[in-house]
């Protein structure tokens, strides 16, 4: 004997069974919008992000009698390009745009280039001592960086480098930040598969990182270059050591050299430090969409 079992019928006289619609937001492909309060934090981040740089740009725009004065300007006056001409002249600043270009131009490069191969290694190889060898790297990102300053210019000026710009670059050609930011990324952006691939196909070492590790880790070398260029450029501390203005100066060491004098003239000050920034900004502006673009694209393939 069978028995077979039926789904009840409904009542006809009960009402159907209400669909419950979901938000817009969250429909698959739906994007979420942001409510009024969101956007006032934003904008107040943003003014509070944007006041240093109005406040630089309204400072050279004034002279030091006014900057001297209670309460101090709140909006711009007639110096500014008569000041930036002034700070532009004084402080040699021609040369040390092209200075500080170099190096960090060429500190950026070498750090990415050697910081991936590294990451490489120790996000996907497998030696002795590898994790001994992270924590080393680790370990010397809690030093600061004042202690080597002292035993760094007995070397420089034993290799007789004093105002040479091979002083500045030589010691930021290597960043233990820059092997860590890339390790953890390889760990998720660069499958294990591709390399076992890459190796059954008989590719060699060099030619899997620079086919196949490379090309996965090309969004994080964008953020590095950048973060490492940008770095490079408002060093102060070890460029103000051995370099001067009459020699090869950079631009925070130039800049520095306005504030001589007995009663430093603030808004020339205020001047130099605009147009040191205003490089940083403009590359940011044309290149950080790309940029962002790449950290996300580089997170979905990861």
């Amino acid at each position: 004997m069978t028995t077979t079992l039926t789904k009840p019928a409904a009542d006809a006289g009960s009402p159907p069974p209400k669909r419950v619609r979901r938000p817009k937001s969250a429909r698959a492909g739906g994007q979420m919008h942001a409510g009024p309060i969101a956007y006032i934090i934003l904008a107040l981040f943003t003014i509070g992000s944007l006041l240093p740089l109005v406040w630089t740009a309204i400072a050279a725009s004034r002279d030091n009698q006014r900057l001297a004065q209670t309460p101090p300007p709140f909006w711009f006056g007639g110096n500014l390009f008569h000041n930036l001409d002034i700070a532009w002249n004084d402080a040699n600043l021609g040369e040390a745009f092209i200075n500080t270009t170099f190096v960090a131009g060429v500190s950026a490069l070498t750090i990415v280039f050697l910081s991936t191969i590294a990451g490489f290694a120790f996000a996907k190889l497998r030696f002795r001592g590898r994790g001994a060898m992270m924590l080393i790297v680790i370990g010397t990102m809690m030093v600061p960086p004042q202690l080597s300053v002292i035993p760094l210019y007995m070397m420089v000026a034993k290799l007789d480098w004093t105002d040479q710009l091979q002083a500045v670059i030589l010691p930021s050609l290597v960043s233990a930040f820059g092997v860590f930011f890339m390790r953890q990324y390889l760990i998720q952006a660069l499958p294990d598969e591709i390399i076992e691939a890459a190796r059954v196909d008989g590719a060699s070492s060099w030619r899997v990182v620079w086919h196949v590790v490379f090309p996965a880790a090309r969004p994080a070398m964008a953020v590095l270059g950048m973060l490492m260029f940008v770095q490079t450029w408002n060093d102060f501390l070890w460029p103000f050591l051995v370099l001067t203005q009459n020699g090869n100066p950079t631009v925070q060491v130039a800049v520095a050299q306005l504030g001589r004098g007995y009663t430093p003239d603030q808004s020339l000050i205020m001047a130099g430090a605009l147009l040191g920034t205003l490089p940083l900004l403009i590359v940011f502006a044309i290149f950080g969409k790309q940029i962002v673009g790449g950290i996300m694209q580089g997170a979905v393939k990861g």
